[in-house]
């Protein structure tokens, strides 16, 4: 990478840190202010990346130079704003914690949360700038993606076999073609999910703090999250998942602002970001979104009708009003308990729900415009439309694909349970009438149960956090006051929407041996109530005092074993997680496949080990033949990124790849004699079709290449 990559490269964390600085809150009663500010800074960078790259691609414009001046306007800008701060506001509000106070006054259970915490984010960014982007699905769509916007230039369609390349969201990709533009490769790829793996944990502890968590609290769900082997491999990754669950967070955490003061305009127009980079990166975080747009709507109208202040342009540089919570919305504010909802109170409430669409809508529309066009659907080709969601909603339905959802997100090792658990759920849908392998209701051909506990980044279950969140959901429901006296509605009011986001996932989306990480968003969202009430219990493990100051003597072995099986549940997430970044697949750090000793070329197919040399072994051919047009022939699932690495020019430009297939039927493949060679996958029979007579097909397992006569 050049000096000027390398410059280039530091803009978005330069405009996030500057951001961070302008637009931290001025109110000195905000909940977990810094926390606060790098989400809005995540939120405004995020939006000017995808908007930039629409921009631009709308120009025609996708480039280094145009990219370079974008950023670097970007950044003047936000460093602009953050001196005008620095000189208006040079100080933090008197009476606000130093940045290392926490740390300074901190117990060592804490500073053992806290320090395997950061030992798990370093090692996962150790991990991600070693290793090679070798995700299944980004050698097949993700990465080509954004190899094919690069040759283009701009974000049209293109032919392919491969739908999902040109119809499935983008967002995630988007910001790839940033650092692709910058670097000229994909060596930095894996920092976009580790960047939002962080985000996550940030959020995921503010949403703590917002619900009435105290320090431990906060540090117990960002230890339950960040030890969760899915987090912890997919934030070495190029998968979507992460990304697409941070945007998620960042508006659950606005919203949950929206439960104690009005919000004005800059609140607004974040959680509109917020929902459309949500949206244009993976439509299933809308599963949740969408609840939790609703909660903070609630929040509004209950606000106005206590007569809670509006001062839109109030405060805290960004057009937001924060209070720092502790207590439920309205909660301290005095007077006869409310003056009444008006109208203009829900005139305004449904204006600012508007406004928060629209923003959405400028983030994401300019895709759904494209997919609109293509397929005459806003969500696509009806193969993608009818592939993943479900298509029976009857209540048997449903609940059997609950329980398939529940039990492959809780797989465990032990065999004995996982099959039992199976064949009782099996059993129990063919009672009710139901096929436990029905396709209406399962993706593609799969069949059900797969193993799922072994620490794969597209399967790995999640039975330690997904139990302790469960338990969390039930108590913030049952008994919200016990473990937040200060916050239980609101508390109460989010576990609605979790539960809620939990039962819209499963009454919409098939079982699938990968739906784990579609639950990512969830799980981000669920933590928090796991944390809450971890440190409920940890904080009533001592016995109450009795009126002379004496402990009164504790009930007969309840708390001491609850608190016992509590720290030996946390111990083994920590080993969990260290396990997983040290063997988990397919990158790892120690044994067979490791970041330390295995080959660039050899990394990129750990997935496939076989197909590295006979990748190598077409290009190589392709390339002595001086082949420049060259037509792709493959099935919707096969590799197509190995070819873009493979076939580029000695100085780094990327080869001319046409494809010979295509399933849109408004863009015609090339016609096989324009070519000059052609590259295959999969099988040998699609290939041979479209080989034009006299020219010389060569097969070797998995891939194939064909020369014309003289080459």
């Amino acid at each position: 990478m050049s000096a000027a990559g390398f410059l280039l490269v530091a803009a978005p964390p330069v405009a996030v840190a500057a951001l961070t600085v302008a637009l931290r809150p001025r109110l000195t009663d905000v909940v977990a202010p810094l926390r606060l500010a790098v989400v809005r800074a995540a939120l405004v960078t995020g939006a000017y990346a995808v908007l930039t790259v629409e921009l631009l691609g709308a120009l025609r414009l996708l480039t280094l130079p145009a990219f370079a001046v974008a950023w670097l306007l970007f950044v003047a800008g936000t460093v602009a704003a953050a001196g005008w701060r620095l000189r208006h506001d040079p100080a933090p509000a008197a009476g606000r914690p130093g940045p290392t106070a926490p740390w300074r006054t901190a117990g060592r259970g804490e500073r053992l949360l806290a320090g395997t915490v950061g030992a798990l984010v370093g090692v996962e960014l150790l991990i991600a700038l070693l290793a090679e982007p070798n995700n299944f699905d980004s050698q097949t769509y993700h990465l080509p993606k954004v190899e094919h916007w690069v040759a283009q230039g701009d974000l049209d369609f293109w032919p392919t076999a491969i739908h999902r390349q040109v119809t499935i969201p983008p967002g995630a990709e988007y910001l790839l073609l940033h650092l692709r533009l910058f670097t000229g490769g994909d060596a930095l790829h894996n920092l976009v999910q580790w960047g939002a793996g962080v985000l996550c944990l940030l959020a995921a502890a503010r949403i703590t703090a917002q619900l009435g968590g105290r320090r431990r609290a906060q540090w117990i769900t960002a230890f339950v999250l960040g030890t969760t082997p899915m987090v912890a491999l997919q934030a070495t990754s190029t998968q979507t998942d992460l990304v697409c669950a941070a945007w998620v967070a960042c508006v659950a955490t606005l919203a949950l602002d929206g439960l104690r003061r009005r919000a004005g305009l800059g609140a607004l127009l974040l959680l509109g970001a917020g929902t459309g980079l949500t949206a244009v990166t993976k439509t299933s975080g809308l599963v949740a979104v969408g609840p939790l747009l609703v909660l903070w709507g609630i929040g509004q109208l209950r606000l106005a009708h206590l007569g809670a202040p509006s001062r839109v342009d109030g405060g805290d540089g960004a057009g937001n009003d924060d209070d720092g919570g502790g207590g439920d919305a309205g909660a301290g504010r005095g007077g006869d308990g409310g003056r009444g909802l008006r109208a203009g109170d829900v005139g305004r409430t449904v204006a600012g729900s508007v406004l928060v669409l629209l923003a959405a809508l400028v983030v994401v529309g300019p895709f759904l415009a494209r997919v609109q066009a293509e397929f005459g659907h806003p969500l696509g080709p009806p193969r993608l439309r009818e592939s993943i969601p479900m298509e029976r909603h009857d209540p048997p339905s449903v609940l059997v694909n609950a329980l398939r959802i529940g039990h492959t997100a809780l797989d465990t090792p032990l065999a004995p349970l996982r099959d039992g658990t199976a064949a009782a759920i099996m059993a129990g849908a063919r009672l009710i009438g139901v096929d436990p392998q029905d396709r209406a209701i399962t993706f593609g051909r799969e069949t059900f149960p797969v193993p799922s506990w072994y620490p794969d980044e597209d399967r790995v279950a999640f039975p330690l956090a997904g139990a302790l969140a469960l338990v969390g959901a039930v108590v913030a429901l049952r008994r919200p006051a016990r473990i937040s006296p200060a916050s239980a509605g609101a508390l109460r009011g989010y576990a609605v929407v979790v539960v809620t986001a939990v039962a819209l996932h499963t009454a919409m989306i098939k079982w699938q041996p990968w739906g784990n990480r579609l639950l990512l968003y969830a799980l981000v969202l669920a933590v928090p109530l796991a944390g809450l009430w971890l440190d409920d219990l940890f904080r009533r493990r001592l016995p109450p005092r009795g009126r002379d100051g004496v402990p009164a003597a504790p009930l007969p072995g309840r708390r001491p074993v609850a608190v016992g099986l509590a720290v030996t549940v946390l111990a083994t997430c920590a080993l969990s997680g260290v396990l997983a970044l040290s063997y988990g697949f397919p990158r790892r750090l120690v044994g067979a496949g490791s970041v330390f000793t295995t080959s660039e070329w050899d990394t990129r197919f750990l997935r496939r080990p076989g197909w590295a040399e006979e990748f190598r072994w077409a290009a190589d051919a392709v390339r002595a033949s001086g082949a420049r047009r060259i037509g792709l022939v493959q099935q919707n699932d096969n590799w197509e990124y190995p070819w873009w690495l493979l076939l580029r020019d000695a100085d780094g430009r990327a080869p001319e790849l046409v494809a010979l297939q295509s399933v849109l039927p408004d863009r015609p493949p090339a016609d096989p004699a324009s070519t000059d060679a052609i590259v295959c996958t999969g099988t040998r029979r699609p290939c041979a079709g479209l080989v034009p007579v006299g020219w010389t097909l060569t097969w070797r397992g998995y891939v194939g290449y064909a020369l014309p006569p003289g080459r």
